[in-house]
């Protein structure tokens, strides 16, 4: 009889034990932070974003806020300043733009609000100005398809869009209304 006695406080304790960790281990999840949601938005404040092609940078853009999609393959970025466009590997733009939408798999941007480009050539000194920039990176244009102001010395020139194709160096203007100062 002393016998069953034993196993039965033994069984009794064992079962104790179990359920006291159980409790312990149930509880300790139940109060423990949960991972962030993936359908969370990444903010970023400040930095520096680059996009590439194969063997060179397309552009870069410094920037004061951004925020990107869960996954990464979109970001709108805020406040850009000295962003540069390439080509052939070889700074050719300067942007500043109220905001940018990147995305990030194809490096494709629309630039929006107020956009200003400048022309880093020492010989043709032109600047641009729009409320809508977007590049292709595949085909390297830029296209402003909003009214523009292209200003060249004193002179401007108000076109009603824009292409630049980087490949070949050409610009294409739109309907064109102003004056320009052409020197032979």
């Amino acid at each position: 009889m002393r016998k069953s006695w034993r196993v039965r406080l033994f069984v009794l304790a064992g079962l104790a034990i179990v359920v006291y960790l159980g409790a312990s281990v149930y509880l300790t999840e139940r109060d423990a932070p949960q991972p962030p949601s993936n359908q969370q938005q990444i903010i970023i404040k400040g930095g520096v974003v680059t996009g590439n092609r194969i063997s060179s940078k397309s552009w870069t853009f410094t920037f004061d806020r951004a925020t990107t999609t869960p996954d990464g393959s979109i970001a709108t970025v805020y406040g850009v300043r000295d962003g540069v466009l390439y080509r052939a590997g070889k700074p050719y733009l300067k942007i500043d733009a109220k905001e940018v939408n990147i995305n990030t798999t194809s490096f494709d941007f629309t630039a929006l609000g107020a956009v200003h480009l400048e022309s880093l050539s020492k010989k043709q000194q032109r600047s641009f100005d729009t409320d809508l920039v977007s590049w292709s990176n595949a085909t390297k244009i830029l296209r402003l398809d909003h009214p523009s102001y292209i200003h060249t010395g004193k002179a401007t020139l108000q076109v009603r869009s824009l292409l630049v194709d980087f490949n070949k160096g050409e610009l294409h203007l739109g309907e064109l209304s102003g004056n320009v100062d052409i020197k032979p």
